[in-house]
């Protein structure tokens, strides 16, 4: 079995991307901001990092409050063309104000999209989505019906997201992809769900596997052994080269020799170099999926620009995570410790993809 370490060639364009990311780090140009609108949700995902609920306890942010950090403090120093919103929960559609939101988001200039379990996307509601925006869709779909209904956990799930996909298909100005978490009974599956995708029009496709959080910590059913993400991501690579749906592992952590393979782009965890979220409570951070304790502010406390240009700094000198598993570790300079989202209240590793593919060739 070929090893997983990077090869020379491999290692030159790292270095080469390692350069420009520091570049990156030092520019902190922000591209995309996700708004954490809700954390309602009307599903009980097996998978769940942050343990959504019908009830979470939490009061939606009221979309006066994320405007006004748009109007007065984020748009002055922006051109909105070039930053992407995402509507994130919860679950987005279990707002009944998103149209307005959108619309709002719009007449600023603003492009915006929204990632959805699809389960309240009626045909009527999608297009008043369009009709206030939208540019872009994301559509959680697991697998076939008994993956699917695994991890959603509600009887009509499956067939909610396969209606909304014959949905998308009507407008052609949308950009839609399909995003699945991969668990170890999907992966005998995955070619037959991939011609299944093509079938229904899917011109995009994002796999994931599941990190120890929420939860999934001790759902040992999610988790994949080594050798099967290794499966996952073989069967990645060569659904690229045959291109015939434009397939992707997600930004979830370095992956050795598979980098540039599995991706458009080498390893980065672009939280808080280009990526921010406005989280439900006010709280501002990199990405959604990020513990709690490494918020960096609060709109409600703070000014939201100046919390972007001046903190930020467990994000952008990642020098403090080199501990544990990664402190000797020779693919540091690489990978900068993994993603942000993968390091526990403490700041240790919950799970290193490298490490993983490494035990794979034992």
């Amino acid at each position: 079995m070929a090893s997983c370490r990077p090869s020379l060639r491999k290692r030159l364009g790292l270095r080469l991307f390692a350069d420009l990311y520091r570049d990156r780090v030092a520019a902190h140009k922000l591209d995309t901001l996700f708004w954490e609108c809700t954390l309602r949700c009307n599903l009980n995902c097996r998978h769940c990092g942050s343990d959504c609920r019908n009830d979470p306890g939490v009061q939606d942010m009221p979309l006066e409050d994320f405007l006004r950090v748009l109007d007065e403090e984020i748009t002055p120093h922006v051109d909105p063309r070039e930053v992407l919103i995402i509507f994130s929960g919860g679950e987005v559609l279990v707002r009944e104000d998103l149209e307005q939101a959108g619309r709002e988001v719009s007449r600023r200039g603003y492009p915006w999209g929204m990632v959805t379990n699809a389960l309240a996307l009626s045909e009527e509601r999608l297009k008043g989505l369009v009709d206030a925006g939208m540019k872009s869709i994301t559509i959680s779909l697991d697998g076939f019906r008994s993956e699917h209904l695994f991890v959603r956990r509600h009887a009509d799930s499956f067939d909610r997201a396969m209606m909304a996909l014959s949905y998308l298909k009507r407008y052609p100005q949308l950009a839609f992809d399909v995003v699945t978490c991969v668990t170890p009974a999907l992966i005998p599956k995955l070619e037959a769900f991939k011609e299944l995708l093509i079938r229904e029009g899917v011109p995009a496709w994002r796999l994931f596997s599941i990190f120890p959080a929420g939860r999934a910590k001790e759902d040992a059913a999610l988790q994949l052994k080594a050798e099967e993400l290794r499966q996952v991501l073989d069967f990645i690579r060569q659904a690229r080269r045959e291109g015939r749906i434009d397939t992707s592992y997600a930004c979830e952590g370095f992956l050795g020799n598979y980098e540039s393979e599995v991706r458009d782009h080498f390893y980065q965890c672009a939280a808080g170099v280009s990526v921010a979220s406005i989280r439900v409570d006010g709280s501002i951070s990199g990405c959604t999926s990020i513990r709690a304790n490494y918020h960096q502010g609060n709109i409600y406390r703070d000014r939201f620009w100046e919390v972007w240009q001046n903190r930020f700094e467990k994000f952008r000198d990642r020098s403090w995570a080199k501990q544990g598993s990664c402190a000797a570790c020779d693919m540091w300079r690489y990978c900068q410790g993994g993603g942000m989202h993968l390091r526990n209240e403490e700041g240790e590793l919950m799970y290193c993809h490298y490490e993983k593919l490494m035990q794979s060739k034992k």
